[in-house]
């Protein structure tokens, strides 16, 4: 069963969100191509005060979607290469977002967004299938033992607090008996 998400999932808390995304899909419709994935690594960027967030600094041209409504979509570019992609979460004028890392076999945010063809055209529009990117529940529910929470990578600038926070939720593969049984269920469909 594909359940759509809605921004009522989107709109709560920040670390609540993003270990619950982990299973969900990551689906992008590119012309007549339909790629869904399965979620399995995010960092969440917490609000005013999370020296690692671009809200930190204030309000920006750059980051303003992240003071929006929870669901749409935050698309930037980093490292003169890569297009990052973050879905709003809670209240609105409260700017916390979710970097989706890692989808299906793709590992880190980079090679995601180049296989996904997810560009600027996406920065401020919301999840949804009438922008070609959403995110969808199909019933898979993570085992306690197959997240594990990590500090974000990358952001040391932020301090040493900061940087350690366990911001990072990956769903991993607990042994050969899960790991085939959860490819099973959530292996990336392509239509």
């Amino acid at each position: 069963m594909r359940v759509i998400l809605e921004p009522k999932f989107f709109d709560r808390p920040a670390l609540k969100v993003g270990r619950e995304l982990l299973g969900k899909f990551l689906v992008r419709a590119v012309g007549v191509k339909e790629i869904s994935l399965p979620i399995t690594e995010v960092e969440v960027y917490d609000g005013f005060r999370d020296r690692a967030s671009h809200a930190f600094r204030g309000k920006t041209a750059r980051n303003e979607v992240m003071w929006g409504d929870a669901s749409y979509l935050y698309v930037y570019f980093v490292y003169g290469m890569y297009w990052m992609l973050n879905v709003v979460v809670g209240k609105k004028d409260y700017p916390a977002a979710i970097l989706i890392r890692g989808a299906g076999g793709f590992n880190g945010p980079g090679k995601l967004t180049e296989a996904l063809e997810i560009d600027k055209r996406l920065n401020g529009k919301i999840a949804s299938p009438v922008s070609g990117l959403w995110f969808e529940d199909r019933g898979f529910r993570p085992k306690r033992g197959q997240v594990k929470k990590l500090p974000r990578v990358g952001v040391h600038y932020a301090g040493e607090v900061w940087a350690n926070k366990p911001y990072r939720f990956a769903l991993l593969k607990k042994n050969k008996k899960t790991s085939r049984t959860f490819l099973r269920k959530v292996r990336p469909k392509r239509d």
